[in-house]
């Protein structure tokens, strides 16, 4: 059965400085008005969630809210890898 990823968005405090962005690599990130930094995609799991959310700790940034919100476009299907016998 196809994995369905989830889209999300992950706001942490202050502008993500440019030299950190890679470390998001496949999240599109907006500098928000008010300040803070807007990341937001298609997250395969919970496992990679909470690899996106030890991310936002080891940076020392301030996680304000994560949110699951409807994709903007459709999500692209990853199928299981199947282990060759």
């Amino acid at each position: 059965m196809p994995i369905q990823p989830t889209c999300y968005e992950i706001r942490v405090a202050g502008h993500l400085p440019a030299e950190w962005v890679d470390w998001f690599e496949g999240l599109t990130i907006t500098l928000e008005e008010d300040g803070n930094t807007l990341l937001t995609g298609f997250v395969a799991d919970q496992a990679a969630l909470h690899g996106l959310l030890k991310k936002v700790r080891d940076l020392g940034l301030s996680l304000l809210s994560v949110n699951q919100v409807p994709p903007l476009e459709p999500a692209p299907i990853n199928q299981p890898s199947k282990e060759k016998e």
